[in-house]
């Protein structure tokens, strides 16, 4: 059962970020990112209706493992903030989201959590007392 109201139609696009001719969705639903570099537009209050005046670049901070969704991008808007959570098209026959994109950016993601880490505490146990 799907939580929100379809408007619009699904449509191909241009990704403004890297350039890439992107069709729709084989399925029905509505693309919302570039398969090739994950990033999208901030152009949806709900899924298809192009009703967001924002319009800013979304750029994809994050990839999350849901077991009802599969993976999830989070993207971060670069105009006004806003954080957005996006299932991937990873089962799309025409154009599936690139898993190798994928798998950079939960490796960056990796990467940042580490980093912020306390220097002494990175993978060691500390030894109890004897």
């Amino acid at each position: 059962m799907r939580r929100f109201i379809a408007q619009g139609a699904n449509q191909g696009f241009r990704c403004d970020f890297c350039g890439a001719q992107v069709p729709p969705l084989a399925n029905g639903s509505y693309r919302n990112h570039c398969p090739r570099c994950l990033h999208s537009r901030h152009v949806d209050v709900n899924p298809g209706d192009r009703a967001n005046d924002c319009q800013g670049m979304l750029e994809p901070v994050a990839v999350l493992h849901s077991g009802k969704k599969g993976w999830v991008i989070v993207h971060r808007c670069q105009r006004c903030g806003e954080e957005r959570r996006n299932r991937a098209a990873s089962d799309d026959p025409l154009m599936p989201d690139d898993h190798e994109a994928l798998v950079a950016l939960a490796s960056r993601e990796t990467a940042a959590l580490a980093s912020r880490e306390p220097s002494g505490s990175r993978g060691r146990r500390r030894r109890r007392p004897r």
